[in-house]
């Protein structure tokens, strides 16, 4: 049995080299011929080509302003209302109650709208937050936020323990 070899001869090199003449290399005049040139811009076209759809912008989508502008509404209000009890996404009065995606999976509140329920009514040791926040015992003491401020607020904090709770960063608001 014989095997194929794969290792390139010294002639078929040659060959290769004759059909692309290494970059720099010129007939003694100067040029390149025509010829080469279209070889070798075959050569480094595809390359090329892949070079600049993986750094244009068409690979990475845009995000909005307005997506821009809500994500940093949504830290303001979290820096402000709730990185007392949850810094980081943790929570200092009750550990087993984190922002974290697998304590608000296990405690049910895991969508968007569980994490509004709980902002705006509250649940067990966190007040709730809603401007009709009832009962009142169980509401904050502090500045209610309107329902879209909550909702800006669910869409924070869902992104957030997607994400592991990145840092956030303090932007003097």
């Amino acid at each position: 049995m014989q095997l194929a070899s794969v290792a390139p001869t010294a002639t078929s090199l040659s060959k290769q080299r004759k059909n692309f003449k290494i970059l720099g290399e010129h007939e003694a005049n100067g040029n390149l011929h025509k010829q080469d040139k279209v070889k070798l811009l075959r050569f480094l076209a595809p390359h090329l080509v892949a070079a600049v759809v993986a750094l244009s912008p068409i690979s990475i989508p845009p995000v909005s302003l307005g997506e821009t502008l809500d994500v940093h509404k949504g830290a303001t209000l979290f820096r402000r209302s709730c990185i007392g009890c949850h810094n980081a996404g943790g929570n200092i009065i009750q550990p087993g109650a984190t922002l974290f995606s697998d304590d608000l999976k296990r405690n049910g509140v895991d969508t968007e709208e569980e994490i509004y329920r709980v902002t705006y009514y509250g649940k067990g040791r966190m007040p709730g937050f809603g401007e009709n926040c009832t009962p009142r015992g169980q509401c904050t003491f502090g500045p209610r936020l309107s329902e879209d401020e909550i909702k800006l607020l669910s869409h924070f904090v869902k992104s957030q323990a997607d994400q592991g709770w990145p840092n956030i960063q303090n932007h003097g608001d």
